[in-house]
């Protein structure tokens, strides 16, 4: 029977092995497969980016990690998906800058990005590359430049979506040249790059990974990178800056990101697991062969990257006036 002077040590007892548990349950983390939703169509940057890092958590953690594309409204579909999943580290969005920073455009989502997302990492940036179809008669940026104000709205630029890393580059390119081209948004750059090959559209502003075997082949024709220097997998192709578009410059990137709410303890392990992954050297250096580069940086210095993009891409949003609707 218990008594009065064994019933707090009792509960002492108790609570101990309660939250020892728990620390044990949440120490187990990942104890069941996880999933990262690319909310692009397969076949771009995303999506090889994403299914590069699922095979090396899954190994690292020996669960199943699996990828999940969900397209459509500039990747908002799938980010506000795991927004409203479970906070707990199984869930994970591919995010970009149309989830995370060009969602300006859009009046009204069912979910608010800055606060219903955390970033776990920012895993890579990547340039853009100016490609169009050999039958649009532009050799240099200078030439195009020159074709679209001779011709304003003839070009037809694909993207992978309203807002998205595709659509935003192209409409800075557009201010600071003072040209029109017309917007044809897809659900993906996979699609849209599938149509400029087959000459349905003109051109696009598309992220470097995806790009060269078409560019070598000859399907497609380079005319600049949207950053200050050149790409290592694209040296042979000038900078816009350089080709003649001085003041332009901007790059991709893509994150890792959870639900809000995340507990400190998984977003700690997570983020410092992909942050050791990203500096080894063969994980470093397939996301280099791919043409992008590698990052791996904490939430909070994430979370400052997104703010400062967030503000930069808000004004292109404002001063093009576009809309998602």
């Amino acid at each position: 029977m218990m008594t009065t002077r064994t019933r707090p040590w009792f509960f002492l007892a108790l609570l101990l092995a309660l939250t020892g548990g728990a620390a044990q349950a949440q120490d187990a983390f990942p104890s069941r497969a996880m999933r990262i939703v690319v909310p692009y169509s397969a076949g771009g940057t995303a999506d090889v980016l994403a299914r590069l890092f699922a095979q090396h958590l899954g190994q690292l953690y020996a669960q199943q990690v699996v990828v999940d594309n969900r397209p459509g409204a500039g990747g908002h579909i799938g980010a506000d998906l795991v927004a409203k999943s479970p906070p707990d580290g199984y869930n994970l969005v591919l995010g970009a800058i149309g989830t995370h920073a060009g969602y300006a455009i859009y009046k009204k989502l069912s979910y608010d990005p800055a606060t219903d997302l955390q970033a776990v990492t920012v895993v890579a940036e990547v340039p853009n590359v100016v490609i169009v179809h050999p039958s649009l008669p532009a050799t240099t940026i200078v030439e195009l430049i020159a074709l679209a104000k001779a011709k304003p709205g003839a070009i037809n630029f694909g993207t992978a979506g309203n807002g998205t890393s595709t659509h935003l580059t192209t409409e800075l390119f557009k201010i600071l040249a003072g040209v029109e081209m017309t917007h044809v948004p897809y659900r993906g750059s996979a699609p849209a790059l599938n149509d400029l090959v087959a000459g349905q559209i003109q051109l696009m502003f598309e992220n470097i990974p995806t790009t060269p075997p078409h560019i070598r082949s000859g399907a497609l024709r380079a005319l600049g990178v949207t950053t200050r220097v050149r790409s290592p997998v694209l040296p042979e192709v000038p900078t816009i800056a350089e080709a003649g578009l001085p003041a332009y410059e901007a790059s991709a990137w893509f994150t890792l990101a959870a639900p809000s709410g995340l507990p400190k303890p998984v977003l700690d392990k997570l983020s410092a697991d992909l942050m050791r992954l990203i500096a080894t050297p063969a994980v470093n250096a397939q996301i280099r062969e791919l043409g992008a580069i590698p990052v791996g940086n904490s939430p909070e210095a994430a979370n400052r990257f997104l703010a400062a993009e967030r503000e930069k891409w808000t004004k292109v949003i404002v001063t093009a006036g576009i809309t998602g609707e």
